[in-house]
């Protein structure tokens, strides 16, 4: 006579996205994480830029009409709030590592400053910028 075979538990399934309510916490973390991967991106393009600034005039110029197009400027902003956000969410994130922020209105509070502060931010730099320069 054989053995029976031994029972299969069914073992209780991850939660996925769809199961949770989209909260702040989450969002602010998912943005942390894409701008980090902006940045990341942006840095690689950075160091194109000073390949190019190395390489001559004529790389040099190819590379400012490529960053001086519409689609250059709006990936330049990209860059810019991307950096910011990640700088004060970095801020806050260092705050609370410190123990501070953790009541669930605080952290709703500071995840809204890091989202305004960010865009607040990146909208003086570019106006100061686009102001005394006269373009980006």
């Amino acid at each position: 006579m054989a053995a029976p075979e031994p029972r299969i538990r069914e073992r209780p399934l991850s939660p996925h996205l769809q199961v949770y309510r989209w909260q702040m916490q989450m969002m602010t973390s998912i943005i942390h994480r894409a701008t980090g991967t902006a940045l990341s991106v942006g840095a690689l393009a950075l160091v194109y830029g000073l390949l190019a600034l190395a390489g001559g005039p004529a790389r040099w110029n190819a590379f400012a009409t490529c960053l001086g197009s519409p689609l250059g400027k709006l990936l330049m902003f990209g860059f810019s709030w991307a950096l910011a956000y990640h700088l004060i969410n970095g801020i806050r994130h260092l705050l609370q590592d410190g123990g501070l922020g953790f009541a669930i209105p605080d952290f709703i509070r500071s995840s809204w400053i890091s989202i305004i502060g960010s865009v607040v931010f990146t909208v003086l730099a570019w106006g100061i910028v686009l102001t005394r320069w006269g373009q980006a």
